[in-house]
């Protein structure tokens, strides 16, 4: 029997939201978390992706998902610790129960819990660092959503 030679359609072109942040489809795994790396724009697609690896070598077996068009980061059975979001000059990093973590991360938040890493083009990313928040946020309790 021969193999069809049918031509795969190609995905539809991801329509960003308003503040360029990429518009996914709710879904939990890593193909979802991929899409919405790939859809990011410019430089922020080459930070998501070393962002997802630093995450992916701090916490083998990192749960992943995309929820609210954001990418969500966690543990099995303990929630999720951290969430990248697209804004339209810089990506936000929440990390959700951050003020436990040492030393906190910069950003401030509404809630008391949550603390921001914001990366903008011209900044560089401390590696070492965001590595060590990353393990001792995977370490905590998780938020359920």
């Amino acid at each position: 029997m021969a193999q069809s030679t049918k031509p795969v359609p190609e995905a539809p072109p991801v329509k960003p939201l308003s503040g360029g942040n990429p518009r996914i489809a709710k879904g939990h795994g890593d193909a979802p978390v991929q899409a919405y790396i790939a859809a990011m724009p410019g430089w922020k697609r080459a930070v998501g992706e070393r962002l997802d690896a630093l995450i992916e070598r701090a916490v083998p077996g990192v749960q992943k998902a995309v929820k609210w068009n954001s990418s969500l980061y966690g543990v099995e059975g303990e929630g999720w610790f951290l969430g990248i979001h697209c804004f339209a000059r810089y990506i936000k990093v929440a990390f959700f129960r951050g003020q436990s973590l040492d030393p906190a991360p910069p950003g401030a938040s509404k809630s008391g819990d949550t603390r921001y890493l914001d990366i903008r083009e011209d900044d560089g990313l401390d590696e070492a660092r965001f590595s060590a928040w990353v393990k001792q946020a995977s370490q905590l309790p998780g938020e359920r959503m």
